[in-house]
């Protein structure tokens, strides 16, 4: 008694037109969809990424400044 798992969805309607029969996605709409999420992960990693990385950059250079030195308006 084996089960067997499919990829399908179970649900009234028919395949569109240009979809293959095997999991109901183009390729192109598979690669769309990965590249949406790519992105969308990549814009949050950037957002809370960038200031920490312009300390880092600053600390490490010459002259060393403090901390308080770099996040300080003057």
């Amino acid at each position: 008694m084996e089960s067997t798992i499919s990829l399908r969805p179970k649900g009234k309607g028919k395949p569109s037109k240009g979809a293959s029969s095997s999991d109901g996605k183009s390729k192109f709409e598979f690669v769309k969809e990965w590249s949406n999420w790519s992105l969308k992960k990549a814009k949050v990693a950037t957002h809370y990424g960038f200031i920490p990385l312009i300390i880092i950059i600053g600390m490490n250079s010459d002259p060393k400044p403090h901390l308080y030195q770099l996040l300080s308006p003057v």
